[in-house]
């Protein structure tokens, strides 16, 4: 086996430039496929980090009539919250939220939004709700980027805010932006006004209500109150999770692609190989190899290029990939045009499993496409082999 591996090399060094070529393509394979999943598990992990800091924490209570994609359900999705659940909130690992429809008017327009209610006191998420803790003139309120835009709307803007309460009244009041904040989360952004619990609860006539509970503990077994569910940082973020699957299994073709074209140069260049050196095969049998130690010699020597190219790879790979995991990948459109958590930048994360799996399927693919042409050595008469030519 010492001797097949170095007679391999030499002949692949002796090879010259096709050699290089195969082992360049090669490594842009391993360094293109590494990059790329990595920039998914990346986006994974801020998409994950992003949605727990900015909105649901560890997780969430929601009350039962309650769903984010039926605006219908909002006129009965409240209720008081459960007497168990109150220290919780008191030493602020959980905050309330109450949610109901409104309509703004910014510059005589009208729009549909969201009115959430939330503590100007929380600490628990990363919205700056300290800013609804301001004496003005109307009741403080602040937006996203994304709504600002939307609204043409700016900081110290005035803007008339209406709403219908629990017995159907419609009432309409005036309302200051406080704060313009930015966020890679748009659930939280787009087409939504926060503004503090108890005034939103005193408009809304619903004392001591909520729509849904965040919380800050992921306790293994929580309690779930009647008429209240409970929903797991994991079951908030599946459709994150679903979007990225999807995305990994289309990357898959673009990479079934890249590892074929490798090994087509490769098959190519065993199968050429092959027809060149039979004389060169005639005399190791002459020589006493067995046609196995043949086929085995160049098997070896074709999937030397896998080595090669993950050397090569590692090269300009290695650090390629240390600056892309410190500067990040900026996207070339705007992140809040996906409608899901999603950074403008993507920072890739990458593991030694990934690279590990990485380099082995390569190597394997590469070994596989080596030996099948190699087969054919099997088949050869040695005597005609010495004479160049094929049985």
């Amino acid at each position: 086996m010492k001797l097949a591996i170095k007679l391999a090399y030499r002949n692949l060094i002796g090879a010259g430039l096709r050699t290089w070529l195969n082992v360049i393509v090669l490594s842009f394979s391993f360094v293109v496929i590494i990059w790329m999943k990595g920039i998914l598990i990346g986006w994974d992990h801020q998409a994950r980090e992003d949605m727990k800091n900015w909105e649901i924490g560890e997780g969430q209570y929601w009350q039962e009539h309650y769903d984010p994609y039926d605006p219908f359900t909002l006129a009965e999705s409240h209720a008081v919250i459960p007497e168990e659940l109150q220290s919780e909130i008191a030493a602020n690992r959980m905050e309330p939220v109450l949610i109901a429809q409104g309509t703004l008017y910014p510059q005589g327009r009208m729009q549909t939004i969201l009115i959430k209610g939330i503590d100007p006191g929380q600490e628990l998420l990363m919205l700056p709700t300290e800013k609804l803790d301001t004496a003005v003139a109307a009741v403080p309120a602040i937006i996203g980027s994304g709504m600002a835009r939307a609204g043409k709307l700016a900081k110290s803007d005035y803007v008339t805010l209406q709403w219908r309460d629990r017995n159907g009244t419609f009432d309409a009041t005036e309302i200051v932006i406080t704060e313009i904040f930015t966020t890679n989360v748009p659930t939280v952004d787009g087409g939504q006004v926060w503004i503090p619990l108890d005034e939103l609860q005193s408009m809304l006539m619903m004392p001591g209500e909520a729509t849904l509970l965040t919380f800050e503990d992921g306790k293994a077994e929580r309690p779930e109150p009647a008429g209240w569910k409970l929903k797991t940082s994991e079951e908030l973020t599946a459709d994150v999770t679903e979007m990225i699957q999807t995305k990994t299994i289309g990357q898959s073709v673009f990479y079934i692609i890249l590892l074929l074209l490798a090994m087509l140069a490769i098959f190519d260049t065993q199968v050429l190989s092959i027809f060149r050196r039979q004389k060169e095969i005639g005399t190791y049998v002459a020589l006493g190899y067995t046609r196995r130690d043949v086929v085995w010699l160049f098997t070896t020597e074709g999937a030397m290029h896998a080595v090669l190219a993950a050397l090569v790879a590692a090269a300009y790979g290695i650090p390629f990939l240390i600056w892309q995991a410190d500067v990040g990948w900026t996207l070339p459109v705007d992140a809040a045009d996906y409608g899901m958590a999603m950074a403008q930048t993507l920072y890739p994360v990458y593991s030694f499993s990934l690279v590990l799996s990485t380099v082995l399927i390569v190597m394997l693919a590469t070994t596989v496409v080596s030996y099948w042409p190699s087969r054919k050595i099997a088949k050869m008469n040695p005597t005609e082999a010495l004479r160049g030519k094929i049985q």
